[in-house]
């Protein structure tokens, strides 16, 4: 029996036959940037609460170890802060208000433009359309008849519209 498990082990090829160290690495490496990964993804998610500077109110200063004039210039600094960022916001306001006013008068343009390239367009000539004449209203009379005159004779005619002898030919 061992003889037989030796043979057939050694017909397999050298890599299935024990696992190599190559593979080893490669699964580690891989390991190791999946949690590099991982850890990267949350950081991303979590960037703003890492940058995200407290507001200035917040901001704890220790003012014992200040002196009075030094409070005042904290404070005059803090205000000026707080007036900057409500001078920002209106800034911001104004700004997306012009946004919308460019907006409106660039659609405004656009329609003009169309409107304007619709009148330079030479208009389709259209024909008229024949009147439609009223039906006549259809009676159930006889029928008209027809004047029948006799047809005319062909050659010289008289005065008097009685035919004239034919001309004797010169043969």
């Amino acid at each position: 029996m061992a003889v037989t498990d030796q043979s057939q082990a050694s017909e397999l090829p050298l890599a299935l036959q024990r696992p190599s160290k190559g593979f080893r690495w490669i699964f580690a490496l891989v390991a190791v940037l999946l949690a590099f990964g991982a850890g990267g993804a949350y950081f991303w998610t979590e960037i703003e609460t890492f940058a995200e500077a407290p507001p200035a109110h917040e901001i704890v200063a220790p003012t014992r170890d200040l002196s009075p004039e030094d409070r005042d210039v904290l404070i005059g600094i803090q205000s000026g802060q707080q007036k900057t960022a409500d001078e920002i916001v209106e800034l911001n306001r104004n700004l997306d208000a012009q946004h919308a006013e460019l907006n409106r008068i660039s659609g405004q343009i656009e329609a003009l433009t169309q409107r304007i390239d619709e009148l330079q367009k030479p208009a389709p000539v259209v024909s008229p359309a024949p009147a439609a004449s009223p039906p006549l209203p259809r009676t159930t009379s006889k029928p008209a008849k027809r004047d029948v005159r006799p047809s005319k004779p062909q050659g010289a005619v008289s005065v008097g519209g009685a035919p004239l002898p034919a001309e004797p030919s010169t043969e």
